[in-house]
C-alpha cells in the first residue's frame, strides 16, 4: 500500500511533493512540515518490519484532510446570518468523513503543528478549527494559486483563532460609531417620517467597518480613499464617515433650494462629497464619496479611474498610497454584469489600481427579490473567485468580527495589490425605502427582523457582561450625539437654501464653469511651423538600431514623405494633435479596443520590434521635457471602460484622456455612462468632465452593425451646452478640436464622430498652414464657387461632404454651395448667420445625410436651424440604420447625389428611395 493512498487524490500530489522535499533537504519545507514529516518518519522506521504504514500515521494524514476541509469548506458551515437559519451542505465537517473516530478525539496528533498548535488532541485541532472557520466568519480563498497568499491569510487567521483581539479603547471607539450609525438612522426617521433616505438599519456595522479599515488602512500608508455605494447606507456614510455636516445634510431634508440657479440637482442619496481628513494618530487622509445614479454598480468603473488617476498625478504612481472602496448590494453585485467586467481589469496594466476593497452590505433580499431568486451560486460574492480574491462572509451582528475582517481585508490589499471582498450579512429593517411594505412578499423574515435587536444593543450588552464598559456608558454616548443631532436640525430649519460644495479645487483649480459665450468662437489651437515640423520628423523617425516589421517601416517613411509634401492625411492630423500637446507638457491617456493600433490600422501609436515584439511608442520620445501618453488596448468592454476613462477624466482635467470605441456603433454598450453620467453630470452633480469620445461613423456598405455611431441619440442628449458634437472633414480640424479640448480653462465632453474611409482618402489631407495658424472652425464655408453665383446651399456634416464634392464636379455644377456643420453642437447660430448673409441669392436650402431621415443630425437641426426653410434630402426613415447588401447601400447613396444635384429642381421634397 501507497504510504499516501489513503489520502484525497490532490492532497497526495501536495503531500507527496513536502515529503519528497523533505527527504532531500528538511530545511526545504517550513516548520510545521519538518515537524510533522520528522514525527512520520520516526513513527515509519519503527513499523517498517509491519510491512504496513501504521492506523496512527494513516490517522495523521486523515487529520490534515480534516485541516483541509475546515480551510476549503468551512464557510458552509458557520453563525453568519444574523436572522435565518443557514442552508444545509453535504458532506458534513463530520470527523467520520474523514476516516475518523470519536474515540480518536482524546488522541495527539502532529498535524496539529499544521494550524500553529504543535501536537495536539484531535478535540483540540477541531476546537481550533470551529473557532477560526466556523463562527462569525467564514473565509473562502483555498482557490487562490499563489501559495504565498494561502499561507499569509492561514497564518493571519489560524493564529488569531478568529478572536479579535481589540484593546478597550478600540471597544469604546467601535462602540461610538456603531452608536452613530445606529442613533443617526433612528433620528432620522422619527424626525422625517415618510421621507426616502434608504436606510442603513440591519447594517450599521458598515459604520464601524469603514473606519477601522481606513484608521488601519493609514497605518499601512494609504492617503486617498475613493468611495463609490448606492444609496443604501449613503446618508450614513456622508455623515459618519466623510464628515458632511448634520445641519448640510437636514437642510437637504427640508428640501432648500441651492445656492446655485444653473444647478438642476438630484437626491440627496445620489450625491457625492469629499474631505480631508486626520486619521486617529494623526495621519492626513482624503476621502471621497463618488456622486452616482440609481443605476447600480455603475459608479464601479468612474471610482476606479478616479483612483488611477488619483495614484498617476497625485501618489507618483504608487498604487499602495490610495484605495478604492466599492460598497455593494447583494442583489446588485450577483446581478449586474458591470461588476464582471471591471474585476477582468482589476489586474490588467491600463487599469489597475493596487487592489478594490469590495463590501457588501447583504440584506438577504433584493427590492421584493428573495435571495434564492436573485441568483443560482452559492453566494453573492462568487464573482471574486473570477480574479481568485478572497472572501470573507461576516455576521453584521458581531461588530469586532466585522472590524477584524475589516484589518485584514485592507492588509491583505496592501500586502498583495489585489481585489479583497467582505460580505457583511445583516438584512434590511424596512421595505425598499422607508414607505414601502415588505411584509408582502417576505412575511416569515419580516417577522423575525421585528424582534431582533440592533447591533449596537448587542455590543453594549456583550461590553457591559465583559465588565469592559459600564452600563450608563452607552446610553450616555446616545444622549449626547441626540442632542447634537437635534441642534444641527433646529439649524437646518434656519437655512433658506442648500450648500453646493465647490468641487473647483485641488486638481481642479484654474478651472471654471463655462458660459454661452465660450462658444461662439474657439480658442487660437495653431502650432508655431518650426515646432510643429520638428515634432513631425521626430514621430515619423523609428530608430535605427531596431528591427521592425517591414510594413511598419514603410508606413513610417509615407508618414515622413507627407511633410515633404505637405499633404498630411488623418493619421498625421490625429498624432499630431497628441504629439503638440504631449511638446507643451500635457498629459495624454487613450484607452478603447484596438487603439494601439486602430481598429483600421491607421494609427500605430505603438510599434513592435519584429524579432522580440519590445514595444516603441514614438510620442514618447519627442523630447526629455514631454508629457507622456499612456495608450492601451482594453479588454472587449465598453460599458466599464467608458466608466473608467470617465472616471479618470472626473479627476485629472489637465489630461487629455479619450476613449475611442471599435466601431462607432458599439458605444451603446456603454449607454448607461453616456446617459447618466456623461450627459448630466455637471447639471446633477456640478461636476465638469473633459472625457473625449472617438467613434468611427460613416456609410460605406458594412451593415447595420458597422455604419452607424448614433448620431441622432448623442444630439437628442443636448441642452445647456452639455455636450460637444463634432464631426470633422479633414485631419486639421480634429488637430484642432482634440487641442482645443485642453485650451479652454473648463471641460466639457467632445464626442467626436471619426471616419473610416476618410483615413486613406486622397483628397482628404490638410496642409502644413492648417496647422500653424487659426483655429476649430465650427462650420466650414465653401470656397470653391464664387458667392454671387450660389442658388442652393447645401448642408451638410462628415464623410458625406466628399460625395457630393465629387457629383458635383461630376455634374460641373456651379451654382451648389456646400457648407460643412463641423460642430452640430453647441449649435453655431452665430458662425451659420455671418455665413448666410453672404450668400444673398441663394434661394433653395438642403439638408443632406447619409443617415436614415430618422436618424443622424437631420430631426435636430431642422429644429434648431430656424434663419432658413430646409429641404430634406437622404434616405429614408428606417428601423435599420443601414442596408446589408453592398449594391443597395451603393444605390442608396447614389440616389442622394442625383436628387441634390438634378439639373431640373423637382416641385415636392425628394426624398432618396431605398
Amino acid at each position: 500500500m501507497d504510504k499516501f493512498s489513503y489520502l484525497g487524490n490532490g492532497d497526495i500530489v501536495a503531500v507527496e511533493q513536502l515529503y519528497n522535499q523533505f527527504l532531500a533537504d528538511p530545511q526545504a519545507v517550513d516548520a510545521s512540515w519538518q515537524q510533522f514529516f520528522g514525527g512520520f518518519e520516526f513513527a515509519r522506521k519503527n513499523y517498517e518490519s509491519a510491512g504496513e504504514i501504521p492506523a496512527q500515521v494513516r490517522k495523521e494524514f486523515n487529520v490534515i484532510n480534516l485541516i483541509n476541509g475546515y480551510r476549503t469548506r468551512g464557510h458552509l458551515f458557520t453563525q453568519t446570518n444574523p436572522v435565518r437559519e443557514r442552508r444545509k451542505y453535504t458532506p458534513s465537517l463530520a470527523i467520520e468523513t474523514f476516516g475518523l473516530e470519536q474515540s480518536d478525539l482524546n488522541t495527539v496528533f502532529q498535524a496539529g503543528s499544521q494550524i500553529g498548535l504543535g501536537s495536539a488532541k484531535l478535540s483540540e485541532i477541531i476546537a481550533h478549527l470551529e473557532q477560526t472557520y466556523c463562527r462569525s466568519i467564514g473565509a473562502e480563498y483555498m482557490y487562490i494559486r499563489k501559495p504565498e497568499m494561502i499561507k499569509w491569510l492561514q497564518e493571519k487567521m489560524e493564529g488569531s483563532r478568529n478572536t479579535p483581539n481589540f484593546s478597550l479603547d478600540e471597544k469604546k471607539t467601535i462602540l461610538e460609531k456603531l452608536s452613530q450609525a445606529v442613533v443617526f438612522e433612528n433620528f432620522l426617521h422619527t424626525k422625517f417620517v415618510g421621507q426616502k433616505r434608504f436606510s442603513l438599519e440591519g447594517g450599521e456595522t458598515l459604520i464601524p467597518a469603514l473606519d477601522t479599515l481606513m484608521e488601519h488602512g493609514a497605518e499601512l500608508g494609504i492617503a486617498d480613499y475613493v468611495i463609490g455605494m448606492a444609496h443604501r447606507g449613503r446618508l450614513n456614510v456622508l455623515a459618519n464617515i466623510l464628515n458632511k455636516t448634520y445641519a448640510d445634510i437636514f437642510t437637504e431634508f427640508e428640501g432648500a433650494l441651492t445656492d446655485d440657479s444653473l444647478f438642476d440637482g438630484d437626491v440627496k442619496y445620489h450625491m457625492g462629497y469629499s474631505s480631508d481628513q486626520l486619521s486617529n494618530k494623526g495621519k492626513p487622509v482624503h476621502i471621497s464619496l463618488t456622486p452616482n445614479p440609481s443605476h447600480l454598480e455603475a459608479v464601479d468603473p468612474v471610482v476606479g479611474g478616479i483612483t488611477r488617476a488619483k495614484i498617476d498625478h497625485n501618489h507618483g504612481g504608487e498604487m499602495k498610497k490610495a484605495c478604492p472602496i466599492l460598497i455593494h448590494g447583494d442583489a446588485a453585485i450577483a446581478g449586474q454584469g458591470i461588476v464582471y467586467e471591471i474585476l477582468q481589469m482589476s489586474q490588467l496594466d491600463g487599469y489597475k489600481v493596487g487592489g478594490t476593497v469590495h463590501i457588501v452590505v447583504n440584506n438577504q433580499v433584493g427590492f421584493t427579490t428573495n435571495y434564492l431568486d436573485a441568483r443560482s451560486s452559492t453566494y453573492c460574492t462568487d464573482v471574486a473567485k473570477v480574479v481568485l480574491s478572497p472572501v470573507f462572509h461576516v455576521n453584521g451582528d458581531d461588530v469586532e468580527a466585522v472590524a477584524y475582517v475589516s484589518k485584514l481585508a485592507i492588509e491583505f490589499r496592501q500586502t498583495f495589490g489585489c481585489d479583497v471582498f467582505i460580505d457583511l450579512l445583516g438584512y434590511r429593517k424596512y421595505g425598499h425605502n422607508e414607505g414601502d411594505e415588505p411584509r408582502f412578499t417576505q412575511p416569515l423574515l419580516y417577522k423575525a427582523i421585528a424582534r431582533h435587536p440592533n447591533p449596537r444593543e448587542i455590543y453594549a450588552t456583550k461590553l457591559t457582561e465583559q465588565g469592559a464598559i459600564e452600563a450608563e456608558l452607552a446610553k450616555e454616548m446616545e444622549s449626547r450625539f441626540k442632542d447634537l443631532l437635534n441642534e444641527k436640525l433646529q439649524e437646518a430649519k434656519q437655512a433658506e437654501k442648500a450648500k453646493i460644495t465647490s468641487f473647483l479645487e485641488g486638481s481642479w483649480r484654474g478651472q471654471r464653469m463655462a458660459k454661452p459665450e465660450d462658444f461662439e468662437t474657439s480658442p487660437d489651437t495653431a502650432v508655431d511651423k518650426k515646432t510643429f515640423l520638428d515634432i513631425a520628423k521626430k514621430t515619423t523617425t523609428l530608430p535605427a538600431d531596431k528591427k521592425f516589421f517591414n510594413k511598419i517601416e514603410n508606413i513610417f517613411k509615407d508618414r515622413a514623405a507627407m511633410i515633404e509634401k505637405d499633404a498630411f492625411d488623418w493619421a498625421m492630423g490625429e498624432l499630431m494633435a497628441y504629439a503638440t500637446l504631449l511638446n507643451e507638457n500635457r498629459q495624454v491617456r487613450f484607452s478603447g479596443q484596438d487603439v494601439e493600433r486602430g481598429t483600421f490600422s491607421h494609427r500605430h501609436a505603438v510599434v513592435k520590434v519584429e524579432d522580440s515584439e519590445e514595444e516603441y511608442v514614438p510620442l514618447n520620445n519627442i523630447s526629455d521635457k514631454q508629457g507622456q501618453l499612456d495608450i492601451y488596448n482594453s479588454l472587449l468592454s465598453e460599458y466599464a471602460v467608458l466608466g473608467f476613462e470617465y472616471g479618470y477624466a472626473m479627476a485629472s482635467p489637465i489630461t487629455l484622456t479619450i476613449w475611442e470605441a471599435q466601431f462607432g456603433d458599439f458605444f451603446n454598450g456603454a449607454q448607461i455612462i453616456i446617459d447618466q453620467f456623461l450627459s448630466c453630470a455637471e447639471y446633477k452633480w456640478r461636476r465638469m468632465n473633459g472625457l473625449v469620445m472617438l467613434l468611427p461613423h460613416g456609410y460605406e456598405g458594412q451593415g447595420p452593425e458597422h455604419s452607424s455611431a448614433r448620431l441622432e441619440r448623442f444630439l437628442q442628449l443636448c441642452a445647456e451646452n452639455n455636450l460637444q458634437i463634432v464631426n470633422a472633414t479633414t485631419p486639421a480640424q480634429q488637430f484642432h478640436v482634440l487641442r482645443r479640448q485642453l485650451k479652454r480653462d473648463f471641460r466639457k465632453p467632445l464626442i467626436c464622430f471619426t471616419p473610416k474611409k476618410l483615413l486613406r482618402y486622397p483628397t482628404c489631407v490638410s496642409k502644413l498652414s492648417d496647422f500653424t495658424s487659426g483655429k476649430f472652425q465650427e462650420v466650414i464655408d465653401d470656397a470653391s464657387v464664387k458667392a454671387a453665383s450660389v442658388k442652393r446651399i447645401v448642408f451638410c456634416s462628415g464623410k458625406i461632404y466628399y460625395d457630393l464634392d465629387e457629383q458635383r464636379i461630376k455634374t460641373g455644377n456651379t451654382d451648389t454651395a456646400i457648407v460643412r456643420l463641423e460642430q452640430i453642437y453647441p449649435f453655431p447660430e452665430t458662425q451659420l448667420a455671418a455665413l448666410l448673409a453672404k450668400y444673398k441669392h441663394a434661394a433653395e436650402f438642403i439638408w443632406a445625410q447619409e443617415e436614415p431621415e430618422n436618424m443622424g443630425a437631420w430631426s435636430f437641426v431642422h429644429r434648431r436651424f430656424k434663419a432658413v426653410t430646409l429641404r430634406y434630402v437622404g434616405r429614408e426613415e428606417a428601423a435599420s440604420p443601414a442596408t446589408g447588401y453592398a449594391k443597395a447601400h451603393a444605390r442608396e447613396q447614389q440616389e442622394i447625389l442625383d436628387t441634390i444635384f438634378a439639373p431640373v429642381k423637382s416641385p415636392k421634397t425628394e426624398t432618396a428611395k431605398q
